[in-house]
């Protein structure tokens, strides 16, 4: 499935709960002896991986209610645990749980961060 938007700004895109918005990284065309794959072949594996862009606020901790305490002020505000990823690091993930969108003709893809196998972070990765 994908799915076509045309943002004004990349900066108005929120990333929701628990997932992680990757920019794909290109696959290897061909195998180590030279041969040439087809983009099907390539799309068919079932581990890729891509630079992660942007990063949902992370997994919702219930709010407990303290409604016999009157004077406390009223507190709606969601807190999260945080998820490990981070702008920049590059992601191993799972592709079957990979929702792809395209942003300004640019492929990108959701992906939950339970299907993020492995994260690798260098300061100079993403360039």
């Amino acid at each position: 499935m994908s799915l076509l938007f045309d943002p004004k700004a990349f900066d108005n895109i929120i990333v929701v709960g628990d997932r992680v918005l990757i920019k794909p990284k290109n696959p290897d065309e061909r195998t180590k002896s030279g041969l040439l794959l087809p983009p099907g072949v390539q799309e068919k594996q079932r581990a890729h991986s891509g630079y992660v862009v942007k990063v949902g606020p992370g997994y919702p901790i219930p709010m407990f209610s303290e409604e016999g305490e009157p004077w406390k002020k009223n507190r709606n505000d969601a807190r999260y645990f945080p998820l490990q990823a981070q702008v920049g690091d590059l992601a191993v993930y799972l592709h079957e749980h990979a929702i792809e969108v395209e942003f300004n003709n640019q492929k990108y893809v959701i992906v939950p961060f339970s299907s993020i196998l492995l994260l690798f972070r260098d300061e100079g990765l993403l360039v």
